[in-house]
């Protein structure tokens, strides 16, 4: 194929692109403490970010991949804090095993409250989802403040999620609300966050698609 440029890419191939994109990141990461279950998690963040502050970032709570998986494959809800997460999940891997992805953000009734109690959606979303799935697995990539309003329903004991995907962007609240959530001294609550202002829909995604792929490989008998 001619692109027209000096420039060749290494290769077309699909596949071959993102196997020489794992190993340049390994390379190029070098010594890390993620265990080898944490790591396809992290080397699938700093794929689809090319950001590898963002990855050595990253912090999991010591139940946090078996939780996930085990929430997968049971058939847990996946909770999404806006459209553009849902978007991104393989939900493909998600329905085999019983499991959908919900968004609440949108939906009349939360618009109309959040307005009625001058809040954010997000907020409001938050209250909903938690009174319709427990055990799901949150994933919040974008809404600080529904991040902090599922730690203050966990702390009232109003909340029990089964995983929380908690890496929200931005500069207002974001790094403090995943503060919050590396604090919450609950142990059974596990949960994916990180440090600092970085995050978003992308890499909260590429969170939950690297744990249903595991969780593909558990039900097929090559993790123990």
């Amino acid at each position: 194929m001619d692109f027209g440029t000096d420039f060749k890419p290494v290769t077309v191939q699909p596949q071959e692109i993102e196997g020489l994109s794992f190993q340049m990141i390994t390379a190029e990461l070098g010594e890390h403490s993620f265990s080898s279950l944490e790591y396809p998690i992290v080397q699938r963040i700093i794929h689809a970010s090319a950001d590898f502050e963002l990855g050595r970032s990253l912090v999991f709570h010591p139940r946090a991949i078996e939780a996930g998986i085990n929430a997968i494959l049971q058939g847990k809800p996946i909770i999404a804090d806006v459209r553009m997460v849902e978007a991104g999940i393989a939900k493909e891997r998600i329905q085999r095993y019983g499991g959908e992805v919900r968004v609440h953000i949108s939906d009349p009734d939360v618009m109309e409250e959040a307005n009625a109690l001058g809040t954010t959606r997000a907020i409001i979303a938050t209250r909903k989802a938690c009174a319709q799935a427990p055990g799901g697995i949150y994933v919040i990539g974008n809404a600080p403040t529904a991040l902090l309003e599922l730690i203050r329903l966990v702390k009232e004991g109003k909340a029990q999620p089964g995983l929380v995907i908690g890496m929200p962007v931005g500069f207002v609240s974001a790094a403090e609300s995943k503060e919050e959530l590396r604090k919450l001294d609950i142990p059974y609550i596990p949960y994916i966050t990180n440090i600092g202002r970085k995050g978003g829909s992308t890499i909260v995604v590429a969170a939950v698609n690297a744990l249903s792929l595991l969780a593909v490989r558990r039900a097929a008998g090559e993790l123990v």
